[in-house]
């Protein structure tokens, strides 16, 4: 069964007009994604710390990772930051700077959660198939990072 995105921001916007915050959305909006399609073999969300010019892992499914914190500029989750845009990247392989997750990964997409100028962040979703994520899919993720950006743009207020 594919992400359902528009279904999954109706449950994000819910959970926001019920009080919940960024902590319990983020994490609901990472396993809803993952256990939507078996393409995805890792989902995470990354916050950005400006300060330290870092993107620090809140929260992931899957295998244990090393990368708890990334630099920006460095692999695809850094340069997405870095050149402010989302990254769909068919096989990590060809890829200069690559920070290896897992060895079976061979597809990676990276949305930034964004609201207008600011970028609080980063949808990351590894796939163990070649070329797995589609046009669609990215558009799917954007609209669920949207939803994410509106919560995480209200908490800084």
């Amino acid at each position: 069964m594919p992400l359902d995105a528009g279904q999954l921001v109706i449950e994000l916007q819910e959970m926001r007009d019920a009080g919940h915050l960024s902590d319990a959305i983020l994490r609901r909006a990472i396993r809803s994604i993952e256990e939507a399609d078996d393409r995805y073999s890792w989902v995470g969300v990354y916050l950005l710390n400006e300060a330290e010019q870092e993107l620090w892992l809140h929260n992931y499914v899957g295998s244990g990772t090393d990368h708890a914190k990334i630099p920006v500029g460095t692999g695809v989750c850094g340069r997405a930051i870095e050149q402010r845009t989302n990254l769909n990247i068919a096989d990590v392989t060809t890829e200069e700077n690559y920070l290896v997750c897992s060895p079976d990964v061979q597809s990676e997409l990276v949305v930034l959660i964004r609201a207008g100028s600011d970028i609080f962040g980063q949808i990351d979703i590894d796939s163990d198939e070649p070329a797995a994520f589609t046009e669609e899919d990215e558009i799917a993720v954007i609209g669920i990072a949207d939803k994410l950006a509106e919560q995480l743009a209200a908490e800084r207020r």
